[in-house]
């Protein structure tokens, strides 16, 4: 029986910011990860992934002929979640948070931010506000100028900065990306989670004569987030044999391991749950996979605390993917496919 790492170009990775019959999915505690499901406990404002953007009726405010098209913030997370959302008065061809041209304004000559846009989209991704001027009318009332320099989501864009969505940029960031390969025999091979050890690093669990092999009792890695926008997420990193710049929907799935948590503050470093150990039954997959590389796919399905919904057409939102080398690339660099091994993997999303 022999024990072998697979070790990608680095070991850990911030990524900025499927399954196949045998894949194992880890086990996320309580709250669970059910397909494009993120489930919460009981009493939370926050309901089933439905696909949609625009607008969610989550016990908000009345979505009345005044916010019909562009409703205002929206809460969607727990009763203590310590976030407040912005109050939204005026009229509705005039309200107080967009300063659009034309409206009303007190101060002639002062400059605010504006925003053409629908609420949803602000501040999020590429979209950005542009700048009005108070400007005189006449004696008695000033009304806001032209709005300058700002940005709107890219036409038929759905998800990421383009979109305007939340988890639109930020990182997620893990410690550990290797998968240990266990052969016994002189063929069947099995794949298992390494462990990190008290210095950090990665280790193949004990060996054993067990087939499929046990999932280490140790984390298979510490993570942590940060992103645009607060809400609660379900985020997995889920390794298939395959090709990271070429992913099909046949390639098979190794193993998948999820992390859960309600993240309370946008653009803040948040250490989430470690991801648990995994281990796969799949002696095909692990076989093809140390053969001839694999990829490990990042993906999220979650609500923002305003209900912007974090997923793909219903399924998880696949934001970034880490190529793995062969295994041989470990033993013989100097092949022409592994050129690029050893160079790291790290970039935002």
């Amino acid at each position: 029986m022999r024990r072998r790492l697979l070790l990608l170009a680095g070991l850990a990775v911030s990524a900025g910011l499927g399954c196949g019959p045998s894949g194992v999915t880890g086990d996320v505690g309580d709250g669970g990860i059910d397909g494009a499901t993120v489930k919460v406990p009981d009493g939370s404002p926050m309901d089933k992934i439905d696909g949609s953007r625009r607008p969610v009726d989550a016990g908000g405010p009345n979505l009345d002929a005044f916010f019909a098209k562009d409703p205002p913030p929206q809460y969607c997370g727990p009763p203590d979640g310590g976030v407040t959302l912005p109050e939204i008065g005026g009229t509705p061809d005039c309200p107080s948070d967009k300063n659009r041209e034309g409206c009303p304004c007190s101060k002639p000559g002062e400059p605010a931010p504006c925003w053409p846009g629908l609420r949803v989209d602000r501040n999020r991704g590429i979209c950005k506000d542009g700048v009005t001027k108070c400007e005189d009318v006449d004696d008695v009332q000033a009304r806001w100028g032209p709005c300058v320099g700002y940005v709107l989501p890219m036409e038929g864009a759905t998800n990421g900065a383009q979109a305007c969505n939340c988890f639109s940029a930020g990182t997620w960031e893990i410690d550990n990306l290797s998968p240990c390969f266990i052969t016994y025999g002189s063929s069947d091979t099995y794949a298992v989670s390494t462990y990190l050890d008290s210095d950090g690093k990665a280790k193949c669990p004990t060996q054993n004569s067990n087939t499929p092999p046990p999932k280490p009792s140790g984390v298979f890695s510490p993570n942590r987030l940060k992103v645009d926008c607060a809400g609660q997420f379900a985020l997995c990193y889920t390794l298939k044999a395959g090709k990271e710049n070429d992913p099909k929907p046949t390639d098979c799935v190794l193993a998948k391991t999820c992390t859960e948590a309600w993240y309370p503050e946008a653009n803040k470093i948040q250490e989430l749950p470690p991801l648990p150990g995994w281990t796969s039954a799949d002696k095909a997959c692990a076989s093809a996979f140390m053969t001839t590389g694999g990829y490990g796919e990042m993906s999220v399905v979650g609500k923002s605390v305003e209900c912007d919904v974090i997923a793909q057409e219903s399924e998880p939102y696949v934001f970034h993917r880490i190529g793995y080398c062969p295994l041989k690339c470990t033993e013989q660099p100097s092949l022409p496919e592994c050129a690029n091994c050893g160079n790291g993997a790290s970039g935002g999303f």
